[in-house]
């Protein structure tokens, strides 16, 4: 089931928006997030999938990076609403 197919969905919608488009014309997109040991990472890479498992929300990237939304502070230097503090 991917996130479009989720009404209950945690992610801002606008941001979930961007991350389809990115997927759906495969375009390199930056996306700065913080890692499982807190420390902020930035990568460039595509979104190949965006999808919910057991209620949360991620982001699959081309080298399969599989990234927690909730994790995710910016894409393309845009911050994510409610992400960040």
């Amino acid at each position: 089931m991917t996130v479009s197919d989720d009404l209950h969905s945690a992610a801002p919608g606008q941001s979930l928006d961007r991350l389809r488009e990115y997927e759906f014309k495969a375009q390199l997109v930056e996306v700065v997030y913080r890692d499982s040991a807190g420390q902020i990472c930035t990568v460039h890479d595509v979104v190949r999938d965006i999808f919910s498992r057991a209620g949360q929300d991620f982001i699959l990237l081309g080298r399969g990076t599989m990234l927690p939304f909730d994790r995710v502070l910016m894409l393309d230097g845009q911050p994510i609403s409610g992400t960040l503090g």
